[in-house]
This record gives structure tokens, sequence and C-alpha cells, in this order.
């Protein structure tokens, strides 16, 4: 339910011309496609790809461990699954490139879509 209102937040902004980026554990694709479908060309998908081994190493605040203690329930990627994108636009490898070149490649990406060809106004809009 999270991700839908997250979305519609970021449609509405993004409707206005905002460059909305969303952080967000999104773990089915079901969800995924209503908020591409929502936004159209507007929405960009970017997995942020990590093991379930590599996100417990990484763990700070120990919630993987609790997660397998049975002290939290429906946590993603133990005991809830995660749907990986089928066609995500961009891939950010977590496991093989430092956080500072995901970051650069994402930038990147931005940039040259933002300098493409302008999009057509929808239907209804100014």
């Amino acid at each position: 339910m999270n991700v839908r209102r997250i979305a519609w937040v970021a449609d509405l902004l993004s409707r206005n011309g905002v460059v909305t980026f969303v952080a967000a554990v999104s773990p089915y694709r079901q969800t995924r496609d209503e908020a591409r479908s929502r936004m159209g060309s507007r929405f960009v998908e970017v997995h942020v790809r990590a093991s379930v081994e590599e996100c417990e190493r990484r763990d700070v605040k120990g919630l993987y461990e609790r997660a397998r203690a049975g002290k939290i329930l429906a946590f993603t990627g133990v005991s809830d699954p995660y749907e990986e994108p089928r066609a995500a636009e961009i891939v950010l490898e977590t496991e093989s490139e430092s956080a500072q070149e995901s970051a650069q490649r994402l930038v990147e990406y931005v940039e040259q879509r933002l300098s493409g060809p302008a999009e057509p106004a929808l239907p209804g809009t100014v």
C-alpha cells in the first residue's frame, strides 16, 4: 500500500516537471507495473541489485537476524518474496560496483533522459 501512495505522489510531482527519485522496497512486480502504468514514460525503474546474503552482511540494524528468528514477520527476501524486475531501465550492480559508481551511472542516465527530446504533453494537461 505504501508503494501505491508513493507512486501517486511521484506521479503528481513529475506531471508538474519535478524530477522525483523514490527509494522504496517494492517487492511485487504488479505494484511496480501499476506505477509504470500510472506514470507512463515518466516512470523509470531502477533495480538496485543485491543478493539477500549481501543485504544481510550490510545490515547494521540486525533486521535480517530478527526476521530469521521469527521476530519480524513478512520480511522481504526472508519470509516474503521479492520479484526481480523483468526489464528495469537501469540495473545497479551493488556487489560489483561501488556506491559512487552506481550513483554516477544513475546520474548519467537521468541527465541523458533529461537532455533527450521533450515528451509530448499528456491529454488534458497544460
